[in-house]
């Protein structure tokens, strides 16, 4: 009895997931599953990554990801089991894209689903049963005979871990690497750090609909990238509307050091004019996103390090979007539970 109890034990894995973005808590999960004992550490004061929302007055407005497209069953079940129907469900509203030409046409016809109420419903809901250790920034990690151990900025250590994944954005996640002394490991992000981009993101709030066509729109714009009515997704009951902007790769680069008014002001006034409206604003909320988009067209699903016990896995590894995020994760956990 003893030694069977024992022998369970040895077999339990103790592995660090550092960030609590979807691909994080997507890994966490699966690998409890696989019977890992899981810490995540997380360096905001909760979960969300990419499936971000700034409270504004009167509700939310999503700044991170718009929505989340379901190609993979996998995804879906995954979902459905782990955060549950209610917490997710599609946008029904009307999307177009404007040709170079000024003339608009309609997106491809495909299921696009929200957070409801808003998208960080989703991964507090996967986080919920997930040991998330937040506003905890993990710095360093170093080795010994007893497993990884990971120091955060105030010092404090944990530990041991038998693996470490990180799911931090490439930048990040090579600084981590270095701090710790796995230059080898480090370099081979150099890559995927060039092909991350920043955006600027705007939420604008109006009493009345400034605009009625589209619910969310793909603009022919040099600041615009997307432009998005939040208030129209499922589980948003906002007085008057709240409408989301965000702007190009290249103007974010050009504007990432400028003031966040001067970059709301003119997000705004790309705004009224591809919207063809004179509407103003009553509230405004700008957040700057260092590390927004990948266009590296190398696209591994994930990377794991065997002889180090190291993991890599986010959406900048599985094409970008938010359902590619579940994908690396899941790829990841599969190569390492072989």
């Amino acid at each position: 009895m003893t030694n069977h109890q024992n022998s369970q034990c040895s077999d339990i894995r103790r592995t660090a997931i550092v960030g609590s973005g979807l691909a994080g808590l997507s890994a966490a999960i699966l690998l409890k599953q696989q019977n890992h004992r899981v810490t995540v550490f997380e360096k905001s004061r909760g979960p969300g990554g990419r499936l971000a929302t700034k409270r504004v007055a009167g509700g939310s407005a999503d700044i991170g990801a718009q929505y989340f497209t379901i190609r993979n069953p996998a995804f879906r079940s995954f979902l459905e089991k782990n955060a549950g129907k209610n917490c997710f469900g599609p946008w029904q509203g009307r999307f177009g894209f404007q040709q170079p030409d000024g003339g608009w046409q309609a997106f491809p016809d495909e299921e696009r689903y929200v957070g409801i109420p808003r998208m960080t419903a989703v991964s507090r809901a996967l986080a919920s049963n997930t040991d998330v250790r937040a506003e905890v920034r993990i710095d360093r990690m170093a080795r010994n005979d007893r497993g990884w151990f990971l120091t955060d900025t105030s010092s404090r250590r944990y530990g041991p871990f038998d693996h470490v994944i990180v799911t931090a954005p490439p930048a990040q996640t090579r600084d981590l690497l270095a701090n710790s002394g796995l230059m080898n490991l480090a370099s081979i992000l150099d890559g995927p750090v060039s092909a991350i981009h920043p955006c600027w993101a705007v939420a604008a709030h109006f009493e009345s609909a400034p605009v009625a066509e589209f619910e969310g729109m793909r603009p022919h714009n040099a600041v615009l990238s997307w432009i998005a009515n939040n208030s129209s997704k499922p589980g948003r009951e906002d007085p008057g509307q709240w409408w989301v902007l965000h702007a190009t790769s290249q103007w974010s680069a050009e504007h990432i050091e400028t003031p966040a008014d001067k970059v709301t002001d003119a997000m705004l006034e790309a705004f009224r004019e591809v919207a063809g409206c004179a509407a103003m604003p009553d509230q405004t909320v700008a957040h700057r996103w260092l590390y927004a988009r990948s266009d590296s067209d190398d696209r591994p699903g994930c990377l794991w390090f065997p002889a180090e016990g190291i993991g890599l896995a986010g959406d900048w590894l599985s094409g970008g979007r938010v359902e590619g995020a579940f994908d690396s994760a899941s790829a990841l956990v599969t190569t390492m539970t072989r």
